[in-house]
């Protein structure tokens, strides 16, 4: 994830009114037990190879939901080989409710990890990864997703990041404060390791994904995030998944004994930094 300044990129959008609503916005809290966790356990923290983590979601019992550049190597460009990819479902105090690994993905026909425009690269920042062997517990309830909140719009967002990497943490309620295509312009409080948390709408108090975190940003010295909307993108990386086109894929067998996650416990873990 990078911190980018929104207004370099943005130019004359406006901002302004999204900063009234700021009162009603609840702040991160964390959900270090399992009955905070208790509905968001098909979030899951998506450890890449030796190079750090980003989060997903489950959109499907074998479907993982996330950023694009999060399975790219930041230093080569290269993408991260799936084998070494594991996706620890409602990861929390060094343990998961599910341990599994990645089969193949697809990314989002348009998107370039070394992309000069910085509205584009996010607003196709999307990738869907299958795991190798679904996930079907009672307690790990795939979302659905949904279309495009409008301006002004209440969301929420469960992620980690670097400095709550044992524990997910939600904020309950942040706003949609500016539309561009297909990026939403957020104010969630989101840092490194949060790149592709799901950000939920809630209809009839049922979560659905709208979007992707992408990138940290400051507008008017304020922190904000940006995520690529997934109402048009994802029938697309569905359809390519099923067709294998644009698909990368396992080269190995994928050992069942991984997932404890060891290597990333404490201050150790590299944080993905595209």
């Amino acid at each position: 994830m990078r911190k980018l300044l929104l207004g370099l990129i943005l130019g004359g959008m406006c901002l302004g009114a999204a900063t009234q609503a700021q009162d009603a916005e609840t702040p991160l809290r964390a959900l270090v037990t399992g009955d905070d966790g208790k509905g968001w356990e098909a979030v899951g923290r998506l450890n890449l190879g030796q190079t750090g983590f980003c989060t997903g979601a489950l959109i499907a019992p074998n479907l993982v939901l996330t950023a694009a550049h999060c399975v790219y190597d930041k230093q080569s460009g290269a993408q991260i080989a799936p084998e070494t990819m594991r996706f620890l479902a409602g990861w929390r105090n060094g343990r998961a409710v599910a341990y599994r690994g990645v089969r193949r993905g697809v990314v989002h026909p348009d998107y370039q990890f070394r992309d000069g425009d910085k509205m584009n690269r996010v607003a196709n920042d999307v990738a869907l990864l299958e795991l190798d062997r679904p996930i079907r517990l009672p307690g790990v309830q795939p979302y659905a997703t949904a279309s495009n909140p409008r301006k002004g719009d209440r969301v929420g967002v469960v992620s980690y990041a670097h400095d709550r990497s044992e524990a997910p943490s939600i904020q309950e309620v942040c706003r949609v404060m500016a539309r561009r295509a297909q990026v939403l312009v957020l104010s969630c409080d989101v840092d490194f390791g949060s790149s592709g948390a799901p950000v939920f709408a809630f209809q009839d108090g049922t979560p659905q994904i709208v979007s992707v975190v992408s990138s940290m940003a400051e507008a008017d010295d304020q922190k904000i995030s940006l995520a690529a909307s997934v109402d048009r993108t994802l029938g697309t990386l569905q359809d390519r998944l099923n067709s294998g086109e644009g698909v990368f894929t396992t080269q190995r067998r994928v050992s069942s004994g991984f997932g404890q996650g060891g290597a990333r416990n404490g201050g150790t873990a590299k944080f993905v930094r595209p």
